[in-house]
């Protein structure tokens, strides 16, 4: 079995950056205060369900009663049986496998909210989850199903039932029948009942994991673009008093004078050509308003980000009166809606408008760059001789069409409620294909990024200044020393993706 010196442990909060380590091999622990939890919480389950606690046996959704709109029907008497009736009838997915980084964040996500003992799962199904983590076990998660309002049920249930030895997984990326992916693995099958099966599907960790992912992206891509501009500014000679910090303190938004004070940081030392006209076009006079604005908004997904991963999503919830762990206390079984994932549905709607504006700036950059009006007199498509090469010309195109991609997937998904399951699910938040669909544009901003670097490298290659700045100098050498100049023209693909992780790993918060 696969193991790493990475450790998670289950006790505080996740970050996107634990989520990202999940992709491969990670130590999970289980620690004591998590046990306690955990322990205390099945002790209630139990209590309650079968009226130890004097109160006579109680109705408990999913542990003794039918499923969503078919509450009102007894489940099946055998645990086990209720397991099977649990997660038989949400084997409904269809599509595509979703990334493994998603699967496995989402998974980690779970066993976290699991571990605070609120749920009533026995501390087996969390074990099991940590011992996942070791190995590259990852659950066939077909990608459509989930309406992200009784958590995501449709794909969480793939997973479990992955993990119980069922339908599909992927060992080391090569996908094969899940019990054999088990046993490669080392792992033990899982084993559950209806309260531990319930407890897997019905919150919201699918949604969570994505929306994180996505956002750390797109907030690596900001902190990428504002570095970027600073070149373009510098390359082009531009003067900085677009960035004056009285200028944007009168504007009146955090986000723009901090932007402004991060680029003012990057482009120390500029000495201005003074060949620029009065006022720059909107895609560098602007950007410390654009892109400042854009850090508003990304502050408020970090806020639902955090709450996210340091909360519970489950229904019931079993909650203890009295906060000693070891306390006789009163006990209580609470039925609610912890499972809906609206506020990440706001906020990756929220994410895929920042991310089609950012996606816009790189792409109008990239345009001015490479026009021969706008960029200071540099040759059409920075081709080192027009004509016999043609520079940028296919890299532009693409830009083009991984914009216009953003903007087609930026449709707010949250407002676009359908009722279903028999109206018991009324209103629905839709969080789940709103995630997805932000880590899809993510990854096509990072592709914009560095199709922009791309061309600021072959600027300087075809006639543009070095750069006054030292950091945006040393931002220029670091894209001079992973990528060639284009000449003569090849195949540009694996230029703009190398880029592109270039600056997810340079554009630190620095």
């Amino acid at each position: 079995m696969l193991t790493t010196t990475d450790t998670v442990t289950l006790t505080g909060p996740l970050d996107p950056a634990a989520l990202r380590r999940a992709a491969g091999p990670l130590t999970v622990t289980v620690d004591a205060a998590a046990r306690v939890r955990l322990d205390r919480g099945r002790r209630l389950f139990r209590t309650l369900r079968d009226g130890h606690d004097g109160g006579g046996e109680r109705q408990i959704y999913g542990a003794t009663t039918g499923f969503g709109a078919l509450v009102g029907y007894a489940g099946r008497a055998d645990e086990a049986d209720q397991c099977d009736n649990t997660l038989a009838h949400l084997g409904a997915g269809q599509g595509p496998d979703l990334p493994h980084e998603i699967v496995r964040a989402a998974l980690l996500v779970r066993a976290r909210s699991l571990a605070q003992g609120l749920s009533g799962v026995s501390a087996d199904v969390v074990d099991r989850l940590a011992e996942m983590f070791a190995t590259t076990f990852t659950p066939a998660v077909p990608r459509y199903g989930s309406v992200g309002a009784s958590g995501d049920l449709v794909p969480l249930a793939y997973a479990a039932q992955a993990l119980r030895g069922r339908g599909h997984a992927y060992v080391d990326g090569r996908r094969m029948p899940a019990a054999e992916a088990l046993a490669v693995t080392g792992l033990r099958t899982l084993s559950l009942d209806g309260r531990d099966a319930l407890a897997l599907v019905n919150g919201t960790s699918v949604t969570t994991a994505a929306l994180a992912l996505a956002h750390d992206a797109v907030r690596a891509a900001h902190r990428a673009l504002t570095d970027l501009t600073c070149l373009l500014a510098d390359l082009l000679g531009c003067d900085p008093g677009f960035l004056d910090a009285d200028l944007l303190r009168a504007y009146g938004h955090p986000g723009a004078a901090d932007t402004g004070a991060r680029m003012r940081d990057r482009l120390a030392g500029l000495v201005p050509s003074g060949e620029r006209p009065l006022q720059e076009p909107y895609s560098i006079r602007c950007s410390p308003q654009l892109l400042g604005a854009a850090e508003d908004a990304l502050r408020y997904v970090d806020a639902v980000v955090a709450a996210d991963l340091a909360g519970v999503s489950d229904n019931p919830l079993f909650l203890p009166e009295d906060p000693d762990p070891d306390g006789p206390g009163e006990m209580r079984a609470v039925h609610g809606g912890n499972f809906f994932g609206q506020p990440a549905a706001f906020a990756a709607d929220l994410l895929a408008s920042v991310t089609a504006q950012l996606g816009n700036l790189a792409e109008r950059q990239l345009d001015l760059l490479v026009d021969p009006a706008r960029n200071g007199g540099l040759p059409p498509m920075l081709a080192t001789e027009p004509g016999a090469q043609h520079g940028l010309q296919g890299v532009q195109l693409a830009t083009t069409a991984f914009v216009a991609e953003i903007r087609r997937n930026a449709t707010p998904a949250a407002m676009q409620s359908l009722p279903t399951n028999l109206h018991n699910q009324d209103v629905v938040p839709f969080g789940t294909q709103g995630a997805l669909r932000a880590h899809d544009m993510a990854e096509l901003l990072g592709l914009l990024c560095g199709s922009l670097a791309l061309g600021l490298r072959q600027a300087v290659h075809v006639g543009a200044r070095r750069p006054t700045a030292p950091r945006c100098a040393a931002l220029l050498d670091a894209l001079s020393a992973a990528i060639d100049p284009v000449d003569p023209d090849r195949p540009l693909d694996e230029d703009v993706r190398t880029a592109a992780r270039l600056l997810a790993t340079a554009a630190t918060p620095s």
